[in-house]
Parts: C-alpha cells; structure tokens; sequence
C-alpha cells in the first residue's frame, strides 16, 4: 500500500499499510530516510506513526501537486535503501514494589503470579516503532498477550520518569513525569529524555528495547551512575534468530 492524501492545508499524508507490522514500519523508516537525504526545500517536518507518514510543508515555498508528484517520484527509490543495522537496548527495570504499583493487577488479570509477568514482559525484544507523545517515549511493538491489560479506570495524575507500564497489548516507558493511565509494573533508573544530554533522547525508533530485572539495591546503585554521568546501557546488535517469543 502507498496511498497518498491530503493532510489539512499544509499537510500531506502517505498511508504505507492497515496493520501494525515491523514490514510497514520497515517502509516508513526507508521512506524517512528518503526524505532526510533529498532535503526538499518547503518541507519543514514530517511524523512517523504505525502505518503513516505525515508531512508538513510551506504552501508558500511548494504546492501540494508539487510535493505529491515528488513523493511518487520518491517511492520509486525505496528498494534501494539500506536501512542501517538494529541495536538492542538493555533498560534495567526495578519490577514491582513502589516502583511497579499495579504489577500484581497485571498479574490477576492474566491469572499470572508476579514473578511471571516479570519473566514474560523481560523475555522478549521489542521493535520501537516510533517515538511520541512525549520527547523520548517509546512506542514498543512484541509484546506478549499472555500480559495484556486495560487501561487504568481513572488516570493518575502524575507518573513518575522512567515507569515502564502496560496499556492493552502495548507497553512502554514514560519518559517525564506526566499524568497517565497505563499499567505501572516498572521503573528503570534511565533517563530517557536529558535536554542537556548530547543527543536528548536515548532510543531510537529502528531499534530494539529489552527489559533487564534488577533488584531494589541495583536499581539504586544504576541510578546513582545515571546521576553522575557515568553509566551507559548494555547495546548489542539484534539478531532476529536469536529473540525471543512473544506469544
């Protein structure tokens, strides 16, 4: 699928699939690379989703004909990228406690003991799709559906940075305190948005996330090298033989 359409009075939309799928979003991010490499002057952003891409553009420097024929022309040179390699990112993760408040909500629902929601959530690598809502969250792709669990009812008003939480069959990692109605099960001692930090944001969508129990005494140990400057994650390459299952 590459549909083209009109996004607003400044925005063109290209819908690269229906579904959720590493294959879509394998698309998209060699689409994106298209764009970073050709430069197009009046393009001033695009935004990368599950299935889409939207770009904004200056209607004053290029008109919509102009920028759709040119992302026609763009399409045709999609099979000649070469996406650069994935890396797995290690996020040490403190499960339960004050730091996973609904671990064993989670854990009901799925007719599950704690230690093996834990075992599932950190047995497998999941696919950053994309990042949003805030700078530095990560939208996560593998997640098992033995763990899968709703919404919370009533929002919490704060969520602390870092809480990896689970919402339906997606879960992710909060990366500034903001309000929220996921599942909290986690915490990990990682910044993922730094404003000072060279570059500000951790992940990277393309890349894999993989979650690492850790004690109460470690999480504390990480977090104080986090604060310091002196702790950088585990990354590895991804081998795709090698992940595990998340069925």
């Amino acid at each position: 699928m590459f549909k083209v359409s009109a996004f607003g009075d400044s925005g063109l939309r290209i819908q690269f699939g229906e579904t959720i799928s590493p294959k879509t979003n394998q698309r998209i991010r060699s689409f994106a690379v298209l764009l970073e490499q050709e430069k197009l002057h009046g393009i001033l952003e695009w935004i990368p989703t599950y299935t889409a891409l939207s770009i904004v553009y200056d209607p004053y420097v290029i008109s919509y004909a102009e920028l759709e024929q040119f992302v026609l022309d763009l399409k045709e040179k999609m099979t000649r990228i070469n996406l650069p390699k994935a890396d797995v990112v290690h996020i040490p993760t403190c499960y339960g406690g004050d730091k996973g408040p609904d671990l064993a909500q989670v854990a009901d629902h799925n007719g599950l003991t704690e230690e093996e929601v834990v075992k599932i959530h950190s047995g497998t690598n999941y696919l950053i799709y994309m990042m949003g809502f805030t700078p530095g969250f990560p939208y996560l792709g593998g997640m098992s559906k033995k763990i899968a669990t709703p919404r919370l009812t009533v929002p919490r008003p704060k969520i602390a940075p870092g809480s990896v939480g689970i919402a339906g069959e997606q879960t992710g990692i909060y990366s500034m305190e903001t309000p929220g109605g996921w599942q909290i099960i986690g915490r990990t001692p990682l910044k993922l948005y730094d404003p000072d930090r060279d570059p500000p944001i951790l992940l990277k969508a393309g890349n894999y996330v993989r979650f690492h129990p850790v004690s109460e005494e470690e999480y504390k140990d990480i977090l104080e090298t986090v604060r310091n400057g002196t702790f950088h994650p585990h990354v590895e390459p991804y081998r795709e033989e090698e992940d595990g299952c998340a069925g």
